[in-house]
């Protein structure tokens, strides 16, 4: 039974970029909290989303935003550019400037996408119509009266009326008359008449939007003449983004006229330093609207009035190409900027206009378009209802609407009436607040508000469990696939990304699940939108989860961001030690890249640490037979390995451990032998069946059979069969390891290996394990030019990365260019450092056996010689003593 004696009902009145944002984050919060609600949507555009300025199919009408400001979500800035890259602009960066109607169209798209994951919470209707009164109703909710006559009960209504509508009182009487003059310029076919002939244009106004029509409107044989008080143009934002710099001290706690001289002072200080005002100017905006609050009235007038018009056009900036085109419509005399204001009119007999300016100038030309933008108030027909009941109040220095946190204020100055606004009404609380960036801000935290009172006290009843015995802050059902999911990462055989995912659709406010998609996308190269998990777990991780959740979706956030997650890792399973999925992640074995930047022996010591949460379970014992063969105790390790394999075949940790245990002990053919039965038998699910026949093809190199690592390569590790991050790490390295032993002949085909992965994930490799094997890759190909943009990577990376990767990477390209000696000093110092990279000592062998590929290539073959002589007292493999006998020392 629903908690709720009724659904609750939220009317959205506008469904352009404001209103379209409230209905993503009502959607989503709705849905994640389990709340029941109907959600309409009331504006007679045929499409949410789009709006007036998302309308446009102009190519060059862009955002003045660069796509890393344009997503919906303030935590996963990302979005917006990803959206881009998967619907036909694959390169798309975080600062390129899409077109608007390529925004309208994610915004649209977004929504869509939101409305049907809240299918059966949330009941999404669309009106197309127009509200023109809404009013209060005897019992606390809001009545909306619509164009069609009909009216519309709801518990509240947020108001998402956009800018107000331009008024033209600037113009006078002969023209606003005009059959020439345009007053709105967005409306369906209004610019049809000035684009049908050549006449001359003024534009009167010379911001964003009059920047807009000169692109559309400017052509050989026309003169677009754009005026305005002050005459300024936008600037533009510059071709290549400086780096942020912060705010300046002493923003608060001054006074106006100090708050004048710091801002002035910084702005000057950026010139110097960097060349550059613009990191300066947004290094202001998160402070923004704090500051304009704390000014009094008179000091907001004195602000607009003295810097008003010189921060519009340094704060509301053109995307570089814009500005491009700009000057070059200057430049070729199509654009003429004026000073002044239009002082008088006059309509010739064929429609054209004479137009005069303050100063003297006279213009004639065919149509005045009206760009000055909003108006002063809000003055359409809802506004007008609410202003004239007392229901809202005009805001600070009479901009926008009074309200308090979107909530708007009555005439006795409290906040009566559910009612709520968002973006340009709020002008006069916010001053900046109509760029999406803020508005976003503001819808996420309108919905929190919303829906906060409509969670309902849930009765107390006992969580469902986890495999091991932890609870989990979800439903029976969801936990059930969660379960699953966990299993079959604990076993390492495939399923587990579905499992999650449909733990996450029964319920999507189940934060433990977005985290560990989040982490099969980062570590495992899962197709997993990483950004868009790993939000989701934090958003659900705020309202709905354990300390151990929460603990856990920290130790996923960190890893992803590479900002200390081994801590965080390290801290967590000493508060829960038996979070299996966690102790998974640490161990370096198979499925996850393990701890790195702790100590060697640390994940050792976890594992006989939280020996006790597990009393014998095959899980653990897998683990810890992974970590013996690692200390070299390979007897021990062989033991454990089969007794955890007793209780579960299945293992693929055990299995691992095991095949690690037959190649370090020289046990070639017998090892051989038993992980091909394994694998054509239980492995036959298992999710790194590729690493399995890695190993296979591992224990035939070493017994010299080229004939059957080319089998087994063409059979299981081609492209095709095995794709991604798995092909480098696997196939990528075993063509490489083959080549080195001169085991295998002809073209290698490395560069069908590299056609299967992202450029991404070669380019900006998530983890340095990964990096590892896409070097190595790299490499193998020759391909020096990305070995080098891999190594800058690297070094911006994180530290392992920084101190391991970047220098393999300039040993790889020595060995390319075929400076032998310095390859070979490179990769020896490296040889000391190579655990940190996380994997088995089997997989980062594939260096030493570089090592000794540029030794023997250098003539130095005493120092071959020695390396060989070291890895046959290791273990004796047949592929190493032929190598040693080909030596000459």
């Amino acid at each position: 039974m629903s908690p709720f004696p009724e659904r609750y009902t939220v009317a959205v009145v506008g469904a352009g970029a404001a209103g379209t944002l409230t209905a993503i984050h009502l959607c989503e919060m709705a849905t994640r909290r389990r709340t029941p609600l109907d959600l309409v949507l009331i504006d007679p555009a045929p499409e949410a989303g789009r709006g007036t300025p998302y309308t446009t199919q102009d190519p060059g009408h862009r955002l003045n935003v660069p796509a890393g400001g344009m997503s919906c979500y303030p935590d996963d800035p990302g979005h917006f550019t990803r959206w881009l890259c998967s619907h036909g602009e694959p390169n798309a960066t975080a600062t390129d400037f899409a077109t608007r109607y390529r925004f309208g169209a994610y915004l649209a798209d977004t929504l869509a996408q939101a409305v049907v994951r809240a299918h059966g919470t949330v009941a999404v209707r669309h009106l197309n119509t127009r509200a023109e009164h809404v009013a209060g109703t005897p019992d606390g909710r809001v009545t909306v009266r619509l164009a069609d006559g009909t009216r519309l009960d709801a518990d509240t209504a947020v108001l998402a009326t956009g800018p107000a509508a331009p008024t033209a009182s600037w113009a006078p009487a002969e023209l606003r008359a005009a059959a020439r003059f345009i007053g709105e310029p967005w409306n369906t076919g209004a610019l049809d008449g000035p684009r049908a002939d050549d006449s001359d244009v003024l534009l009167v106004g010379t911001g964003l939007t009059s920047v807009d029509l000169t692109l559309t409107l400017e052509r050989p044989g026309r003169t677009v003449h754009a005026v305005s008080r002050n005459g300024l143009l936008p600037q533009s934002h510059a071709l290549t983004p400086a780096a942020p710099m912060p705010a300046p001290e002493g923003l608060y706690g001054t006074s106006f006229a100090q708050l004048r001289r710091t801002v002035y002072h910084h702005l000057a200080r950026a010139v110097r330093l960097r060349g550059d005002w613009r990191p300066a100017l947004d290094s202001l905006r998160p402070h923004t609207a704090h500051l304009w609050r704390r000014l009094s009235l008179e000091e907001r007038a004195e602000l607009l009035a003295r810097d008003g018009a010189l921060w519009n056009t340094h704060r509301h900036r053109m995307a570089p190409a814009t500005g491009e085109s700009v000057l070059r419509a200057r430049t070729m005399r199509r654009l003429a900027v004026h000073a002044g204001s239009v002082t008088h009119a006059e309509v010739r007999d064929d429609g054209s206009l004479d137009v005069k300016l303050s100063g003297g100038r006279d213009l004639h030309v065919g149509w005045v378009i009206d760009c000055t933008g909003p108006g002063p108030t809000l003055d359409d027909p809802v506004w007008r209802s609410l202003l004239e009941a007392g229901a809202a109040v005009p805001g600070p220095l009479g901009m926008g609407v009074a309200t308090v946190d979107g909530h708007l204020l009555d005439a006795r100055g409290d906040t009566g009436l559910p009612l709520y606004t968002l973006g340009a009404p709020r002008r006069g609380e916010l001053w900046e607040t109509t760029a999406i960036p803020e508005i976003r801000v503001q819808a996420a935290a309108l919905s929190q508000q919303l829906l906060a009172p409509l969670i309902p006290r849930r009765r107390t009843a006992r969580r469902p469990l986890d495999g091991h015995g932890l609870a989990l802050s979800t439903h029976a059902e969801a936990a059930a696939a969660y379960r699953t999911g966990l299993d079959r990462i604990l076993k390492v055989r495939a399923g587990a990304e579905d499992s999650l995912r449909r733990a996450v659709a029964l319920d999507p406010g189940f934060a433990l699940g977005h985290a560990a998609l989040a982490l099969l996308g980062h570590e495992c190269g899962a197709a997993v939108d990483v950004p868009r998990a790993l939000a989701e777990a934090q958003r659900c991780a705020q309202e709905r989860a354990c300390e151990r959740e929460r603990s856990f979706v920290e130790v996923v956030t960190r890893r992803v961001h590479g900002d200390g997650g081994d801590a965080a890792l390290a801290h967590h399973l000493d508060d829960h030690p038996a979070d299996a999925l966690a102790l998974a992640v640490a161990v370096p074995t198979i499925a996850f890249s393990g701890v790195d930047d702790l100590d060697d022996d640390y994940a050792l010591r976890l594992v006989e640490r939280t020996s006790s949460a597990y009393d014998g379970h095959w899980f653990h014992t897998s683990l810890l037979a992974f970590l013996r063969q690692e200390q070299g105790r390979l007897d021990e390790a062989g033991e454990l390995a089969l007794r955890a394999l007793a209780a579960e075949p299945a293992s693929g940790h055990a299995v691992h451990a095991l095949a690690h245990v037959h190649y370090e002990t020289g046990a070639h053919g017998e090892g051989r032998d038993w992980l091909e039965r394994w694998v054509a038998g239980r492995g036959r699910g298992a999710v790194h069946r590729a690493h399995f026949s890695w190993h296979i093809a591992l224990h035939e190199l070493a017994l010299d059979d080229p004939a059957a690592v080319r089998k087994r390569w063409l059979t299981q590790l081609a492209p095709g069969r095995v794709t991604g991050v798995r092909a480098l790490v696997d196939s990528g390295s075993l063509l490489w390891r083959a080549r080195l032993s001169d085991s295998w002949r002809g073209d290698l085909p490395a560069r069908d290996i590299l056609d299967t992965v992202e450029a991404e994930i070669l380019e900006r490799p998530a983890t340095a394990f990964t990096a590892l094997h896409c070097a190595i890759t790299l490499t193998a190909v020759g391909d020096l030019a990305a070995l080098r943009r891999l190594r800058d990577h690297a070094a911006a990376a994180d530290e392992v990365q920084r101190e391991v990767i970047a220098p393999l990477c300039d040993a790889l390209a020595a060995l390319v260019e075929e400076r032998f000696r310095d390859a070979a000093r490179g990769l020896d110092a490296l040889l000391p450092v190579l655990r940190r990279v996380g994997g088995s000592a089997a997989q980062r062998e594939v260096v030493e056996e570089t090592l000794l590929y540029v030794l023997t290539a250098d003539g130095r073959c005493d120092a071959a010689a020695r390396l060989l002589d070291a890895r046959l007292e290791r273990t004796q493999a047949p592929r190493d003593r032929r190598m040693r006998a080909g030596l000459v020392t």
